[in-house]
């Protein structure tokens, strides 16, 4: 009997441009059963491919992205983390100059389904059931805006 594998929709493959990248903040549920911070990346590559990483430098853990606020090199030749400017090769997530020379950024698995880009074989948590407050119902053409607050 085949088992079944978890697949989510992260983002339709049409929002991120060939040779950009795009970061996803999720939550993933652990052994424990506990939800669990899930950053990731996914790169559209210049051959019209898709790679996805743990948003995390093998070094010290850090998001890629988060001092120069973009993943790629100057040069665009490489991901490059924006903390310690360590350099990965785009199609392995192989460090190649830095300060975790030989290691390598954690693949995660990633497929495109009917155009949209999708995390396979991740248990991720399940939405909280809290309103988007930003979303709105039309009643008699009259925008909703939901606020809520804890006070």
């Amino acid at each position: 009997m085949p088992e079944n594998i978890d697949v989510f929709v992260i983002c339709s493959a049409g929002t991120i441009a060939p040779g950009q990248a795009k970061a996803f903040m999720l939550a993933r549920i652990d052994e424990a059963g506990e939800s669990r911070p899930f950053p990731i990346f996914v790169m559209h590559t210049a051959a019209n491919g898709y790679l996805g990483f743990l948003n995390a430098c093998p070094h010290k853990g850090s998001l890629l992205n988060s001092a120069a606020g973009g993943f790629l090199s100057q040069d665009r030749k490489f991901l490059e983390c924006g903390l310690h400017g360590a350099k990965f090769e785009i199609d392995t997530g192989l460090c190649v100059d830095g300060p975790c020379a030989a290691k390598s950024l954690e693949p995660i698995a990633i497929a495109v389904i009917d155009g949209d880009i999708c995390l396979c074989g991740v248990k991720l948590a399940e939405d909280d059931g809290i309103p988007d407050p930003f979303t709105y119902v039309e009643e008699d053409n009259i925008p909703e805006v939901l606020i809520q607050s804890d006070y």
